[in-house]
């Protein structure tokens, strides 16, 4: 079993430090406005749940085994068999331009849920703390998984050598 440990990019740090001083602005423009009524309450509970779902999908680490791969997160894990992955390549960062959040985070704590590819208009998964290093994985079913190692080239190197096994 192999483990290749997430790091968070200097990118994302600022970015989350930034969304977090905007809702801290916003809750206090709201206590102003609306001095603690239901407004105020149901967008603090809003966002409490919002960074709660977040914090809980942040990718700790991927993991390697004799017959998957799996991305574990603090509460799921993503895995994938190694006999249905079809192509493993790296990807550079000007690739990953035309992906956009639908149901996912874009550098608040990291980059990861599901994403559209509007240069190739399908839904991807990305699993990243950094905005680099990214690992294209594209299954037999059509999935397509990026996920960002900063050793990439050992990471593809494994998934090339297990997959064909």
């Amino acid at each position: 079993m192999e483990i290749f440990k997430y790091k968070n990019g200097r990118y994302t740090l600022y970015w989350t430090a930034v969304y977090i001083i905007v809702i801290v602005l916003l809750a206090a423009l709201l206590m102003q406005l609306y001095e603690g009524g239901y407004v105020s309450a149901w967008f603090g509970s809003f966002i409490a749940a919002l960074v709660a779902l977040m914090l809980m999908s942040v990718p700790r680490s991927i993991v390697v085994t004799e017959q998957t791969l799996q991305i574990r997160c603090l509460l799921d894990i993503t895995e994938i068999r190694l006999s249905e992955i079809s192509s493993i390549r790296a990807v550079s960062r000007k690739e990953m331009g035309w992906k956009f959040p639908i149901f996912g985070s874009f550098g608040f704590f990291g980059y990861f849920g599901h994403f559209i590819d509007f240069k190739r208009f399908r839904m991807v998964e990305i699993y990243a703390t950094e905005w680099g290093n990214f690992v294209e994985i594209k299954t037999i079913y059509e999935d397509t998984y990026y996920v960002s190692c900063h050793e990439r080239d050992r990471l593809i190197s494994l998934l090339q050598e297990r997959s064909k096994k």
